[in-house]
């Protein structure tokens, strides 16, 4: 130990007092440095494990959708034009959330349906069946979207934290196990 890491006190009774509390205040801040190092990592591998799964599942709903897509304007013929015709407002639309992970806000987003179906109709005549089927898969794309949204702009916000405290946490390890 160098002389300068030490710390000057007269030896009395109240210097040890004194030194035995600033000895507990930084235990105790080690201990919730640990405590927010842990719950970040946790959650960090959480999301991690989640964007995994949610970007395999997307390629295979992307692809249902669009295949979906190819039978519907196969049965209907092309439905395009109708559909542009058709569109006033969104039904689907996102909302904006704050979730808090040991003093980090993370921002989640949540899809909700806002008014009615207006292509109910759509595909009376020919290929309602193709077209409801091709709602239903891309609907769940979105959903798939905006979840992975949600987890990877979560990600980065949750990654710097998470290094400051485990570096802090490290820090104040290293030091305790020096003296």
């Amino acid at each position: 130990m160098s002389g300068k890491d030490r710390i000057e006190i007269f030896p009395s009774r109240m210097a040890q007092t004194i030194m035995k509390a600033r000895l507990k205040g930084a235990q105790t801040g080690r201990n919730l440095l640990k405590k927010k190092s842990d719950a970040l990592t946790l959650r960090f591998r959480q999301i991690l494990k989640k964007i995994i799964e949610t970007k395999m599942l997307m390629g295979e709903v992307m692809r249902e959708a669009a295949f979906s897509l190819a039978e519907a304007k196969f049965t209907a013929g092309d439905f395009s034009t109708t559909v542009i015709q058709n569109v006033n407002k969104a039904q689907v639309k996102i909302r904006a959330k704050k979730d808090n992970v040991a003093g980090v806000t993370l921002p989640v987003f949540e899809h909700y349906h806002e008014g009615t179906d207006s292509y109910e109709l759509t595909g009376l005549a020919r290929g309602g069946e193709q077209l409801a089927k091709l709602k239903r898969n891309y609907a769940k794309a979105v959903e798939l979207l905006v979840e992975l949204a949600s987890l990877q702009s979560s990600f980065p916000g949750l990654n710097v934290p998470l290094l400051i405290s485990s570096q802090s946490w490290m820090k104040e390890s290293e030091r305790s196990s020096t003296d």
